[in-house]
């Protein structure tokens, strides 16, 4: 099985990552399409350059990968990918190869979360517009709304939520997706020692969630900007 996990940034989506990773069945992609995205886009972003030297930025190359043989023979492939690296003219039909499952956070935790990375996010920069289109277009190719899981929902309960997700795409459930090794993962992107501390230093899934946090007006704008957008998706979740 193919799993392509479409997210914004901040969404848990590296803990996911790792969370499929501790299966011990299922090879790991950490965002295939970020180096093509920036390398055409020119966008400033944190190691900018070395994610272009360290990593495939040719997309077309990149699709052909996730259809490819999976590494290390293992039978599933989890693809942590990100609607707003796909730009227009990039590759998507090895998408109907897969799984897509979209993975979504409430838009103020977004902000909150991003902005402690890299100031001045846009709406471009955190991906709700774009996953929302996506989420579309792959409704109008499966007859149906894709699979839809909500951080929060993760954090509440994360057995619950990983068994239900993975009833919901036909795949058996192991609770060694709960826990993983503190550290960093060989798969991680070379942006890992910019964005993913916490994770680097947890051993599972966060405790819950706590009431959404306050934002500086020009961040609320932007949250209540995606907030249609998560509402969509959010309708559709496990």
């Amino acid at each position: 099985m193919r799993i392509a996990m479409w997210s914004g940034p901040r969404n848990l989506s590296t803990a996911m990552m790792y969370s499929f990773a501790a299966r011990g069945d299922c090879a790991v992609w950490d965002e295939p399409f970020y180096a093509p995205y920036l390398a055409a886009t020119g966008a400033d972003h944190p190691m900018r350059a070395e994610i272009i030297a360290a990593h495939e930025a040719d997309p077309e190359k990149v699709a052909a990968r996730c259809l490819g043989s999976i590494p290390a023979e293992k039978p599933h492939f989890y693809m942590k990918h990100m609607p707003h690296h796909m730009l227009p003219g990039f590759p998507l039909d090895w998408a109907h190869e897969c799984e897509n499952v979209f993975l979504i956070r409430h838009p103020v935790r977004v902000v909150a979360s991003y902005a402690k990375k890299r100031e001045g996010p846009t709406l471009e920069d955190i991906g709700f517009v774009q996953q929302a289109e996506l989420f579309n277009r792959i409704a109008q190719w499966i007859g149906r709304a894709p699979v839809v899981i909500d951080s929060y929902d993760i954090r509440q309960d994360p057995a619950t939520m990983l068994e239900r997700l993975c009833d919901a795409i036909g795949l058996s459930y192991t609770d060694k997706m709960l826990s993983w090794t503190a550290g960093g993962r060989p798969e991680d992107g070379v942006w890992a020692s910019h964005w993913y501390g916490a994770v680097h230093r947890s051993t599972g899934f966060d405790a819950p969630e706590g009431t959404l946090p306050d934002l500086a007006p020009d961040y609320a704008r932007l949250a209540e900007a995606a907030l249609p957008y998560y509402e969509k998706l959010a309708a559709h979740r496990l």
